[in-house]
């Protein structure tokens, strides 16, 4: 048995290692290279003097080693992070490191923003974002993966604590050449005769389009759906392509629509709009970091860029 203990930097590349399930991704999260996370895992495998992936092509699968070692790496590398935080925290520092899960393509155009500004005010915090879906968002903060969540999606559950982050504006864009451009507004009948391109089933934006035409009689299936994709970038570059009409968010749409690729095409009586939040998981301990951005969300300093949001839509 080694003298030694694993070094905890390698344990935290084992369980991104275990969570992605394939060393690039793994290194693609913690910007290191494959080789390096190849690498770490094999001086724990020589360290432990067993293996605990097995590979198979690109993917990798836990042993029966590696299963029952990641909940206690967790409990070590969890214990190490609040210790530091601990420790700076009595210095008067703010130090840590925690993940926000976003499901809206609108969240991804203001996080980035937001997180930039907190980092200079507060440099000793590390926040990574990971984009998933809403169902995903939620599943990941209940079962603790993530520490907080952008969604439009809002349940009833005692573990999650919301706040509104800004209400997001979902719009009909179009080709710039299509026929609509010179049109100052179409009526929600017109939207039948157009290949559509849409989100997948489970997007906030497409959950509210859907309330928005029931209004008007028009269900769903009454549309000529083109294509289905699962991002908003990507929908916005087909319908600059000519493929069709899509409704996004303004936010998404925003560039292209500066550059005149696309045109918004108001619809007589469509105001579609949803309240997106950040959710957390309701804390158990203190966590200052956590504790700290959440309060910084709407701090006065922050007003320009949650205003830009509401201007667009």
């Amino acid at each position: 048995m080694p003298s030694d203990l694993p070094n905890l930097n390698d344990l935290a590349v084992f369980l991104v290692a275990c969570e992605t399930k394939n060393f690039s991704q793994a290194g693609r999260q913690l910007h290191l290279s494959q080789p390096a996370i190849s690498q770490t895992i094999n001086n724990l495998e020589k360290h432990f003097g067993a293996k605990l992936f097995l590979r198979h092509g690109r993917s990798i699968y836990l042993t029966e080693l590696g299963q029952a070692m990641r909940p206690m790496a967790q409990e070590l590398v969890s214990a190490a992070r609040r210790m530091e935080e601990t420790v700076y925290s009595l210095q008067g520092e703010v130090v840590g490191e925690f993940e926000i899960g976003c499901s809206t393509a609108s969240g991804k155009y203001l996080l980035p923003n937001l997180i930039a500004r907190f980092r200079r005010k507060y440099p000793l915090v590390r926040i990574n974002v990971v984009v998933t879906s809403r169902n995903s968002v939620i599943d990941k903060l209940i079962s603790g993966k993530i520490a907080m969540g952008i969604s439009s999606r809002r349940i009833d559950h005692r573990e999650l604590d919301y706040q509104d982050f800004f209400t997001d504006e979902v719009i009909l864009i179009a080709p710039a050449d299509h026929p609509w451009a010179d049109y100052r507004r179409i009526y929600p009948d017109d939207l039948l005769d157009e290949p559509m391109i849409l989100r997948e089933e489970s997007a906030g934006t497409l959950e509210v389009l859907k309330k928005g035409l029931l209004e008007h009689d028009i269900s769903f299936d009454m549309l000529k759906v083109a294509m289905g994709l699962g991002n908003a970038e990507a929908i916005v570059r087909t319908v600059e392509a000519g493929f069709g009409v899509s409704f996004v968010s303004t936010l998404a749409a925003d560039w292209s629509l500066k550059l005149g690729k696309v045109a918004a095409m108001p619809v007589t009586g469509l105001e579609l709009r949803r309240t997106v939040y950040m959710v957390r998981r309701t804390l158990e301990t203190p966590n200052r970091p956590q504790e700290v951005f959440w309060s910084f969300v709407h701090d006065p300093s922050n007003a320009d860029l949650l205003r830009l949001a509401r201007q667009l839509s």
